[in-house]
Protein backbone atom coordinates (compact mmCIF):
# COMPACT_ATOMS: atom_id res chain seq x y z
CA UNK A 1 0.00 0.00 0.00
CA UNK A 2 2.79 2.40 0.95
CA UNK A 3 4.71 1.48 -2.21
CA UNK A 4 1.67 2.29 -4.36
CA UNK A 5 1.32 5.63 -2.58
CA UNK A 6 5.00 6.42 -3.20
CA UNK A 7 4.65 5.54 -6.90
CA UNK A 8 1.60 7.79 -7.07
CA UNK A 9 3.57 10.64 -5.46
CA UNK A 10 6.40 10.11 -7.95
CA UNK A 11 4.03 10.10 -10.94
CA UNK A 12 2.04 13.09 -9.66
CA UNK A 13 5.26 14.97 -8.99
CA UNK A 14 6.44 14.45 -12.55
CA UNK A 15 3.08 15.71 -13.86
CA UNK A 16 3.40 18.87 -11.78
CA UNK A 17 7.04 19.35 -12.87
CA UNK A 18 6.32 18.98 -16.58
CA UNK A 19 3.19 21.12 -16.35
CA UNK A 20 5.01 23.80 -14.34
CA UNK A 21 7.90 23.91 -16.80
CA UNK A 22 5.50 24.23 -19.75
CA UNK A 23 3.50 27.03 -18.09
CA UNK A 24 6.69 28.92 -17.21
CA UNK A 25 8.02 28.65 -20.77
CA UNK A 26 4.73 29.75 -22.37
CA UNK A 27 4.49 32.69 -20.00
CA UNK A 28 8.08 33.66 -20.81
CA UNK A 29 7.48 33.42 -24.55
CA UNK A 30 4.38 35.57 -24.20
CA UNK A 31 6.35 38.11 -22.16
CA UNK A 32 9.07 38.22 -24.81
CA UNK A 33 6.54 38.69 -27.59
CA UNK A 34 4.69 41.52 -25.86
CA UNK A 35 7.66 43.34 -24.32
CA UNK A 36 9.97 42.99 -27.35
CA UNK A 37 12.75 41.43 -25.28
CA UNK A 38 15.20 39.92 -27.82
CA UNK A 39 14.19 36.27 -28.33
CA UNK A 40 17.78 35.04 -28.02
CA UNK A 41 17.93 36.46 -24.48
CA UNK A 42 14.68 34.76 -23.51
CA UNK A 43 15.83 31.55 -25.16
CA UNK A 44 19.08 31.40 -23.23
CA UNK A 45 17.58 32.33 -19.87
CA UNK A 46 13.96 31.66 -18.99
CA UNK A 47 13.17 29.16 -21.75
CA UNK A 48 16.36 27.15 -21.33
CA UNK A 49 16.05 27.16 -17.56
CA UNK A 50 12.32 26.48 -17.81
CA UNK A 51 12.94 23.26 -19.72
CA UNK A 52 15.59 22.30 -17.14
CA UNK A 53 13.37 23.37 -14.23
CA UNK A 54 12.25 19.81 -13.30
CA UNK A 55 15.86 18.69 -12.78
CA UNK A 56 16.69 21.94 -10.95
CA UNK A 57 13.75 21.69 -8.57
CA UNK A 58 14.33 18.01 -7.77
CA UNK A 59 18.06 18.51 -7.16
CA UNK A 60 17.68 21.57 -4.93
CA UNK A 61 14.77 20.12 -2.92
CA UNK A 62 16.53 16.78 -2.38
CA UNK A 63 19.83 18.41 -1.35
CA UNK A 64 18.09 20.82 1.05
CA UNK A 65 16.01 17.94 2.46
CA UNK A 66 19.12 15.93 3.34
CA UNK A 67 19.11 13.54 0.38
CA UNK A 68 22.15 14.61 -1.68
CA UNK A 69 22.28 11.22 -3.39
CA UNK A 70 19.10 12.13 -5.27
CA UNK A 71 20.57 15.50 -6.30
CA UNK A 72 23.79 14.03 -7.75
CA UNK A 73 22.00 10.92 -9.06
CA UNK A 74 19.48 13.04 -10.92
CA UNK A 75 22.20 14.92 -12.82
CA UNK A 76 24.45 11.90 -13.48
CA UNK A 77 21.52 9.65 -14.41
CA UNK A 78 19.98 12.29 -16.67
CA UNK A 79 23.25 12.79 -18.56
CA UNK A 80 23.62 9.03 -19.03
CA UNK A 81 20.00 8.70 -20.17
CA UNK A 82 20.33 11.69 -22.52
CA UNK A 83 23.12 10.02 -24.52
CA UNK A 84 22.21 6.33 -24.36
CA UNK A 85 18.39 6.48 -24.25
CA UNK A 86 17.37 9.87 -25.65
CA UNK A 87 19.65 9.39 -28.69
CA UNK A 88 19.26 5.60 -28.80
CA UNK A 89 15.51 5.59 -29.44
CA UNK A 90 15.13 8.23 -32.21
CA UNK A 91 17.95 6.76 -34.35
CA UNK A 92 15.81 3.64 -34.72
CA UNK A 93 13.47 5.95 -36.66
CA UNK A 94 15.99 8.06 -38.58
CA UNK A 95 19.80 8.37 -38.36
CA UNK A 96 21.28 11.38 -36.58
CA UNK A 97 23.98 13.28 -38.47
CA UNK A 98 26.96 14.61 -36.53
CA UNK A 99 28.53 16.96 -39.09
CA UNK A 100 26.82 20.22 -38.09
CA UNK A 101 28.99 23.34 -37.88
CA UNK A 102 30.24 24.01 -34.38
CA UNK A 103 29.05 20.69 -32.96
CA UNK A 104 32.65 19.57 -32.35
CA UNK A 105 33.31 22.59 -30.11
CA UNK A 106 30.03 22.09 -28.27
CA UNK A 107 30.66 18.42 -27.52
CA UNK A 108 34.27 19.22 -26.55
CA UNK A 109 32.90 21.69 -24.00
CA UNK A 110 30.53 18.98 -22.76
CA UNK A 111 33.47 16.60 -22.23
CA UNK A 112 35.52 19.29 -20.45
CA UNK A 113 32.61 20.24 -18.16
CA UNK A 114 31.94 16.56 -17.38
CA UNK A 115 35.62 16.08 -16.46
CA UNK A 116 35.51 19.18 -14.24
CA UNK A 117 32.42 17.77 -12.54
CA UNK A 118 34.22 14.48 -11.84
CA UNK A 119 37.19 16.33 -10.33
CA UNK A 120 34.83 18.35 -8.11
CA UNK A 121 33.16 15.11 -6.96
CA UNK A 122 36.54 13.66 -5.92
CA UNK A 123 37.23 16.87 -3.98
CA UNK A 124 33.79 16.61 -2.36
CA UNK A 125 31.69 18.14 -1.02
CA UNK A 126 30.72 20.44 -3.88
CA UNK A 127 30.64 23.80 -2.11
CA UNK A 128 29.48 27.36 -2.68
CA UNK A 129 32.78 28.15 -4.43
CA UNK A 130 32.29 25.18 -6.76
CA UNK A 131 28.78 26.38 -7.55
CA UNK A 132 30.11 29.84 -8.39
CA UNK A 133 32.70 28.30 -10.73
CA UNK A 134 30.07 26.27 -12.60
CA UNK A 135 27.77 29.28 -12.97
CA UNK A 136 30.68 31.48 -14.07
CA UNK A 137 31.42 29.03 -16.91
CA UNK A 138 27.75 28.98 -17.90
CA UNK A 139 27.36 32.76 -17.86
CA UNK A 140 30.61 33.22 -19.81
CA UNK A 141 29.39 30.83 -22.47
CA UNK A 142 26.01 32.55 -22.68
CA UNK A 143 27.71 35.94 -23.10
CA UNK A 144 29.85 34.51 -25.91
CA UNK A 145 26.68 33.15 -27.51
CA UNK A 146 24.95 36.55 -27.37
CA UNK A 147 28.01 38.16 -28.99
CA UNK A 148 28.14 35.50 -31.69
CA UNK A 149 31.36 33.94 -30.45
CA UNK A 150 29.72 30.64 -29.55
CA UNK A 151 26.53 28.69 -30.09
CA UNK A 152 24.48 27.30 -27.24
CA UNK A 153 23.22 23.89 -28.38
CA UNK A 154 19.75 22.67 -27.61
CA UNK A 155 18.07 26.07 -27.84
CA UNK A 156 15.58 26.28 -30.67
CA UNK A 157 15.14 29.56 -32.49
CA UNK A 158 12.72 31.14 -30.05
CA UNK A 159 11.54 33.69 -32.59
CA UNK A 160 10.40 30.89 -34.92
CA UNK A 161 8.85 29.11 -31.94
CA UNK A 162 6.80 32.20 -31.12
CA UNK A 163 5.65 32.51 -34.72
CA UNK A 164 4.43 28.92 -34.97
CA UNK A 165 3.15 28.42 -31.41
CA UNK A 166 -0.58 28.69 -30.97
CA UNK A 167 -2.23 30.34 -28.02
CA UNK A 168 0.65 32.30 -26.58
CA UNK A 169 -0.70 34.72 -23.97
CA UNK A 170 -0.90 38.36 -24.97
CA UNK A 171 -2.54 39.97 -21.93
CA UNK A 172 -0.26 40.93 -19.02
CA UNK A 173 -2.62 39.31 -16.53
CA UNK A 174 -2.61 36.00 -18.43
CA UNK A 175 1.19 36.07 -18.75
CA UNK A 176 1.50 36.72 -15.01
CA UNK A 177 -0.91 33.89 -14.16
CA UNK A 178 1.01 31.37 -16.30
CA UNK A 179 4.35 32.34 -14.77
CA UNK A 180 2.94 32.23 -11.21
CA UNK A 181 1.28 28.85 -11.82
CA UNK A 182 4.56 27.50 -13.21
CA UNK A 183 6.53 28.81 -10.24
CA UNK A 184 4.00 27.22 -7.83
CA UNK A 185 3.72 23.87 -9.64
CA UNK A 186 7.48 23.27 -9.92
CA UNK A 187 8.38 23.15 -6.20
CA UNK A 188 5.16 21.28 -5.41
CA UNK A 189 6.09 18.63 -7.98
CA UNK A 190 9.68 18.47 -6.74
CA UNK A 191 8.51 17.89 -3.17
CA UNK A 192 6.26 15.01 -4.27
CA UNK A 193 9.03 13.45 -6.35
CA UNK A 194 11.52 13.55 -3.47
CA UNK A 195 8.98 12.11 -1.00
CA UNK A 196 8.02 9.34 -3.43
CA UNK A 197 11.67 8.56 -4.23
CA UNK A 198 12.67 8.27 -0.57
CA UNK A 199 9.69 6.03 0.13
CA UNK A 200 10.44 3.76 -2.84
CA UNK A 201 14.10 3.50 -1.89
CA UNK A 202 13.05 2.29 1.56
CA UNK A 203 10.48 -0.17 0.15
CA UNK A 204 12.84 -1.61 -2.46
CA UNK A 205 15.85 -1.78 -0.18
CA UNK A 206 18.06 0.43 -2.36
CA UNK A 207 19.68 3.81 -1.78
CA UNK A 208 18.07 7.12 -2.70
CA UNK A 209 20.97 7.56 -5.14
CA UNK A 210 19.83 4.53 -7.16
CA UNK A 211 16.31 5.96 -7.44
CA UNK A 212 17.82 9.29 -8.52
CA UNK A 213 20.00 7.59 -11.13
CA UNK A 214 17.09 5.63 -12.61
CA UNK A 215 13.45 6.60 -12.04
CA UNK A 216 13.96 10.31 -11.36
CA UNK A 217 16.59 10.72 -14.09
CA UNK A 218 14.33 8.94 -16.56
CA UNK A 219 11.30 11.02 -15.59
CA UNK A 220 13.12 14.35 -15.86
CA UNK A 221 14.61 13.28 -19.23
CA UNK A 222 11.17 12.68 -20.78
CA UNK A 223 10.96 16.19 -22.33
CA UNK A 224 14.33 15.67 -24.07
CA UNK A 225 13.22 12.21 -25.27
CA UNK A 226 9.98 13.62 -26.69
CA UNK A 227 11.90 16.41 -28.45
CA UNK A 228 14.43 14.06 -30.05
CA UNK A 229 11.76 11.59 -31.21
CA UNK A 230 9.79 14.43 -32.84
CA UNK A 231 13.02 15.73 -34.40
CA UNK A 232 13.74 12.25 -35.80
CA UNK A 233 10.25 12.02 -37.28
CA UNK A 234 10.92 15.37 -39.00
CA UNK A 235 14.45 14.22 -39.99
CA UNK A 236 15.99 17.13 -38.09
CA UNK A 237 19.26 15.74 -36.71
CA UNK A 238 20.65 19.04 -35.49
CA UNK A 239 17.74 19.57 -33.11
CA UNK A 240 18.05 16.03 -31.73
CA UNK A 241 21.75 16.05 -30.93
CA UNK A 242 21.85 19.74 -30.00
CA UNK A 243 19.06 19.15 -27.49
CA UNK A 244 21.09 16.43 -25.75
CA UNK A 245 24.35 18.42 -25.65
CA UNK A 246 22.57 21.53 -24.35
CA UNK A 247 20.68 19.56 -21.70
CA UNK A 248 23.84 17.85 -20.42
CA UNK A 249 25.65 21.18 -20.17
CA UNK A 250 22.78 22.80 -18.28
CA UNK A 251 22.45 19.80 -15.94
CA UNK A 252 26.00 20.25 -14.67
CA UNK A 253 26.58 23.99 -14.98
CA UNK A 254 23.18 25.38 -14.01
CA UNK A 255 21.50 22.72 -11.88
CA UNK A 256 24.51 21.65 -9.83
CA UNK A 257 25.81 25.22 -9.78
CA UNK A 258 22.60 26.65 -8.32
CA UNK A 259 22.14 23.73 -5.91
CA UNK A 260 25.70 24.16 -4.59
CA UNK A 261 25.03 27.84 -3.92
CA UNK A 262 22.19 26.83 -1.59
CA UNK A 263 23.91 23.98 0.27
CA UNK A 264 27.08 21.91 0.20
CA UNK A 265 26.59 18.68 -1.77
CA UNK A 266 28.38 15.60 -0.38
CA UNK A 267 29.13 12.87 -2.93
CA UNK A 268 28.55 9.18 -2.20
CA UNK A 269 31.71 7.09 -2.91
CA UNK A 270 29.58 4.78 -5.07
CA UNK A 271 29.25 7.56 -7.65
CA UNK A 272 33.03 7.86 -7.88
CA UNK A 273 33.53 4.10 -8.26
CA UNK A 274 31.00 3.50 -11.04
CA UNK A 275 28.31 5.96 -12.12
CA UNK A 276 30.50 8.99 -12.89
CA UNK A 277 32.66 6.86 -15.19
CA UNK A 278 29.61 5.51 -17.05
CA UNK A 279 28.47 9.11 -17.55
CA UNK A 280 31.93 10.14 -18.76
CA UNK A 281 32.22 7.10 -21.07
CA UNK A 282 28.86 7.92 -22.68
CA UNK A 283 29.92 11.57 -23.08
CA UNK A 284 33.27 10.66 -24.67
CA UNK A 285 31.56 8.14 -26.96
CA UNK A 286 29.25 10.84 -28.32
CA UNK A 287 32.25 13.18 -28.66
CA UNK A 288 34.09 10.57 -30.77
CA UNK A 289 31.06 10.16 -33.04
CA UNK A 290 31.01 13.93 -33.58
CA UNK A 291 34.77 14.34 -34.14
CA UNK A 292 34.78 11.45 -36.62
CA UNK A 293 31.55 12.77 -38.21
CA UNK A 294 30.01 9.29 -37.93
CA UNK A 295 26.23 9.20 -38.34
CA UNK A 296 24.40 7.55 -35.43
CA UNK A 297 22.27 4.87 -37.06
CA UNK A 298 20.14 1.90 -36.02
CA UNK A 299 23.04 -0.38 -35.04
CA UNK A 300 24.54 2.36 -32.87
CA UNK A 301 21.10 2.98 -31.39
CA UNK A 302 20.76 -0.67 -30.41
CA UNK A 303 24.23 -0.53 -28.81
CA UNK A 304 23.27 2.64 -26.92
CA UNK A 305 20.01 1.12 -25.64
CA UNK A 306 21.71 -2.15 -24.67
CA UNK A 307 24.28 -0.13 -22.73
CA UNK A 308 21.57 1.87 -20.95
CA UNK A 309 19.48 -1.08 -19.86
CA UNK A 310 22.66 -2.92 -18.89
CA UNK A 311 23.57 0.04 -16.71
CA UNK A 312 20.13 -0.01 -15.02
CA UNK A 313 20.54 -3.74 -14.38
CA UNK A 314 23.98 -3.14 -12.84
CA UNK A 315 22.84 -0.44 -10.38
CA UNK A 316 19.88 -2.53 -9.19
Amino acid sequence: MLESLDLLKLFGGFVYLLMGGELLVRGALGLSKESRIPPVIVGMTVVAMGTSAPELMVSTFSALSGYPGIAIGNVVGSNIANVLLVLGIPVLIFPILTNQDGLGKQTSLMVAVSLLFIVMCFLEPITFVGGLLLLFILISFLILTVRGGAVMPGLDDVEEEMERSMGLPSYPSTIAILIVLGVVALPLGANLVVEGAVGLASSWGVSEAVIGLSLIALGTSLPELATTVIAALHKSSDVAIGNVVGSNLFNILAILGITALLTDIPVDPQFMRFDLWIMFAATVMLWIYVLAKISIGRISGLVFLTGYFGYLYAIY
